[in-house]
């Protein structure tokens, strides 16, 4: 009996040689895991990082932990119509966002969804989320000030295009209304986005009535994940403002960023990466918290004219606890920042507001962005001031002081109260000038502090018809002959309701 030939009588290099080899790519897997905000994904052979996964009920999710076993996606919706067994798909692409002229005047979540009841946003151009910070040589220096309108940071802690500074200090002291207030002093060519992570319902509905009211609303965009929204959304949102941001800035635009507040966002990633199983380091934070923060501020910047010459300005926000700005966080984002405005809670409650810790705060490049005008009159105020709060602690000793150092009490009692602002009342440099001018000059020392008030107004409204305010120049120094002239003016507006001899009463 004779035997058929078979695969087995063949040499095995020829067996071989017929083989084909081919890697096929499985777009579905099963979720095998399931937590509040994460699942857990195996069957993939194949995935990038941060890329987009179809869920079947209709939402997202993004993958975040990229294992030989497993896969481990941050859900960027709803978990309801999901459970263990459920099928998944790739979709082949990073997460992004819609971006463009069409975005502002609207409200929406981080993946550009409209939350005010309009259409959904349809634009010709994508972002992704996190996108690479410029390179250096695309930078330039940061030289044009960005003005809030209020005197106490234009004044001692100025704040330029392109820069980061951060507003940190307790809670309820008033750190969201100087951001506000910021967004209600910009021009039109500046575009603001607010990006609300983590709040209440309640207090964004007031923020986006207070931009309607005060008609920046047509060049605002807000972003929000509230504090009801997946941690995923809270995770994505500063990225997502961030992207919409450059859009403009790469349209050689300036554009400015309010982050409220990175704290929330801190704690969403905190119990994102606790429930995939990351490492836990200070206070439970991952060991990655630090690079998060920074790669989103270092997107902030002023690009050179020969990459368009538009900037993207980041005011982050994040709370402390009990004044301690040495906390984790704090210190992280303080260390990426060009600066901090510091919140004092005591100040706050004797109503010194906006209650600036002026001592505590700085501007590492802001200081060059001033108006030439407007740093003549101011550039020794923060030196004063100091010099006059450590002469008030001094003085609460009960020590016996001569004159001379009562004077300048008195003097720094008054530059106190002008430096305070109501909220959501903006001022021009020129107003700004003429309520400094008038307090470092001393032409406020004859009246009691209660009056102070009414008079800054009266010289703010008198300087509109006076010849040397209507033309002084910003952009030129105040010499000494014009000093004396305006002060001469402001004088002139205060005689009458300065008395000769009236104290604080």
């Amino acid at each position: 009996m004779t035997r058929s030939s078979s695969i087995l009588d063949q040499p095995i290099t020829d067996t071989l040689s017929r083989w084909t080899y081919s890697v096929h790519d499985d777009d579905t897997a099963t979720v095998t895991g399931l937590s509040a905000g994460v699942i857990k994904l195996d069957g993939f052979t194949s995935i990038a990082d941060e890329e987009l996964i179809a869920l079947p009920n209709g939402s997202f999710a993004l993958a975040a932990d990229i294992t030989e076993d497993h896969v481990g996606a941050i859900l960027l919706g709803t978990d309801s119509g999901l459970h263990i067994g459920s099928t998944v798909r790739r979709t082949r692409r990073r997460a992004d966002i819609y971006v463009g002229e069409a975005l502002k005047g609207r409200i929406l979540d981080p993946l550009c969804r409209p939350l005010d009841g309009k259409t959904a946003i349809k634009t010709q151009q994508r972002y992704h989320l996190r996108r690479t910070a410029p390179a250096i040589l695309q930078r330039g220096p940061v030289e044009r000030p960005l003005e809030t309108g209020i005197k106490a940071i234009d004044a001692t802690i100025p704040i330029g295009r392109g820069q980061r500074e951060l507003i940190l200090g307790d809670r309820q002291t008033g750190k969201t209304s100087i951001a506000i207030d910021t967004i209600l002093n910009q021009p039109d060519d500046v575009t603001c986005i607010y990006c609300a992570i983590g709040q209440r319902q309640s207090s964004i509905t007031r923020i986006i009535d207070i931009l309607r009211n005060g008609g920046a609303m047509e060049r605002t965009i807000i972003v929000v994940a509230s504090g009801d929204d997946p941690p995923g959304l809270q995770y994505l949102a500063p990225y997502a403002a961030t992207s919409m941001a450059e859009y403009f800035m790469h349209q050689g635009r300036d554009a400015l960023v309010v982050y409220d507040d990175l704290t929330c966002h801190a704690r969403a990633y905190r119990e994102l990466a606790l429930l995939l199983r990351r490492p836990p380091g200070r206070e439970a934070y991952p060991g990655d918290i630090f690079y998060i923060h920074a790669r989103l501020l270092e997107r902030a910047t002023q690009l050179r004219q020969s990459e368009g010459g538009g900037s993207l300005t980041a005011l982050p926000i994040v709370e402390t606890q009990a004044e301690n700005i040495a906390a984790y966080i704090p210190t992280n984002l303080i260390s990426i920042t060009d600066g901090q405005i510091v919140f004092s809670k005591n100040l706050f409650e004797r109503g010194a507001l906006p209650a600036i810790d002026i001592g505590k705060s700085v501007s590492r490049v802001g200081g060059k962005t001033q108006h030439p005008a407007y740093r003549s009159v101011s550039g020794d105020l923060k030196l004063h001031y100091a010099q006059y709060e450590e002469l008030e602690a001094f003085a609460r000793f009960g020590t016996r002081i001569d004159d001379n150092t009562k004077a300048r009490l008195e003097r720094g009692r008054r530059v106190r109260t002008i430096l305070k602002q109501a909220e959501h009342a903006p001022q021009s440099p020129k107003q700004q000038i003429a309520a400094l001018l008038a307090a470092t000059s001393g032409l406020f020392d004859p009246l009691p502090l209660s009056e102070i008030g009414a008079a800054e107004a009266r010289i703010q409204q008198s300087i509109e018809d006076a010849d040397a305010w209507i033309a002084l120049e910003m952009n030129h120094t105040i010499s000494s002959s014009l000093r004396e002239t305006l002060v001469r003016e402001l004088s002139d507006r205060l005689e009458p309701i300065t008395m000769p001899g009236r104290g604080d009463g």
